[in-house]
């Protein structure tokens, strides 16, 4: 007669076993509850600035509220004011920083809390963010390279006026 122990080490464990759900860990399961405690009671809602702060996907609540009235938000295709109630199952999109951001509401909160917990709270369906530039930007010098001579000083100043600074070289008598 085979032990417990037994079966999980030939691989035939219980059925509830193989269909348990991956573990989660404690200190992650820990602040989920908190955050569903310091959720929204029953008939409370909760405003689309103070939601978007509060999954992390913008810094402040006052940012939120900003992008809000200037047009950035978008939930299930409209523009929102700030002040407009979000629900579950909501779609909002979110244009910051570059970047658009779409997401479908699973949790309510309030309430800002860590990363983890954050993210059980939406569905993201955003589109990849764009790759960086897989070159060094001009003007970065080798560490221990000691101090840029005067020549090199005007090569960088000639390949930032290039990006985006005054480029125009300057004549005998001009400072």
């Amino acid at each position: 007669m085979a032990s417990e122990g037994d079966e999980e080490k030939s691989g035939q464990g219980t059925a509830e076993a193989k269909t348990a759900e991956p573990a989660v860990d404690p200190k992650v399961a820990a602040a989920i509850a908190a955050a569903e405690a310091a959720g929204p009671a029953d008939g409370e809602s909760v405003r689309i600035d103070s939601w978007i702060w509060a999954v992390r996907l913008i810094k402040t609540r006052s940012l939120g509220a900003t992008a809000c009235k200037g047009g950035h938000v978008r939930v299930n295709g409209q523009n929102v004011k700030p002040s407009h109630i979000v629900r579950v199952g909501d779609e909002v999109r979110l244009r910051h920083e570059g970047r658009e951001r779409v997401v479908i509401v699973k949790r309510l909160i309030r309430k800002r809390v860590g990363a983890p917990v954050a993210v059980a709270c939406y569905v993201d369906n955003s589109p990849p963010p764009p790759p960086r530039e897989a070159f060094a930007p001009a003007g970065i010098r080798d560490r221990g390279a000691g101090r840029p001579t005067k020549r090199d000083r005007r090569e960088l100043e000639r390949l930032r006026g290039l990006m985006g600074g005054s480029g125009a070289p300057k004549g005998p008598g001009e400072r």
